[in-house]
């Protein structure tokens, strides 16, 4: 009986050192996603399921989830760090001043057949107001730009809403990949 009850404990102690275990890497390291709807384009596609990285601050081009004002979480690119000036003139990307080339577009680019992937603008025309990124902001596009509620409408992100970053697609099996810049 004494061996039994012995046995019981140690599974016990072992299911729960697992099920803290869990808890602690989803809560400070990574945690699952899944995409929801096609504002990210062509690059993930509506209900990819993706592996958020919890370690690190996101840098330009990175794509990031975060609370958006709504209530939701949104998954978007980092366009703009805190103080950067972010245009948008004829389709090409200027961060302060420097043309920015962004090769994950070029597909959609392609298939137009007139006018821009996106319109031209100012971080001053933009919900964000102001002629750079606030301090402890990013602005984030999604890369279906014509399709895509984000910085642009609901103004620059704070950091602190930021869950983290993400590159790995998971699921679908069949379009299992790393995102690259």
């Amino acid at each position: 009986m004494t061996k039994k009850k012995s046995e019981t404990f140690e599974w016990v102690k072992s299911i729960m050192v697992a099920v803290v275990l869990v808890f602690i890497i989803r809560s400070f390291f990574f945690t699952p996603i899944v995409v929801d709807g096609e504002s990210m384009n062509p690059t993930l596609q509506n209900k990819d399921r993706m592996v958020v990285t919890k370690i690190g601050e996101p840098k330009r081009f990175d794509i990031v989830v975060f609370h958006a004002p709504d209530g939701e979480d949104y998954i978007k690119r980092v366009i703009g760090l805190p103080g950067d000036r972010v245009e948008y003139k004829n389709d090409v990307l200027y961060v302060n001043g420097k043309a920015y080339d962004e090769p994950y577009l070029k597909i959609y680019k392609e298939r137009i057949s007139q006018g821009s992937l996106t319109d031209s603008f100012t971080l001053k025309e933009t919900a964000v107001g102001s002629d750079t990124v606030p301090k402890g902001h990013l602005f984030v596009l999604g890369d279906n730009r014509r399709h895509s509620k984000d910085s642009r409408d609901i103004g620059a992100i704070p950091l602190e809403e930021v869950i983290g970053t993400t590159k790995i697609v998971y699921y679908p099996i069949n379009e299992i990949k790393i995102i690259k810049k």
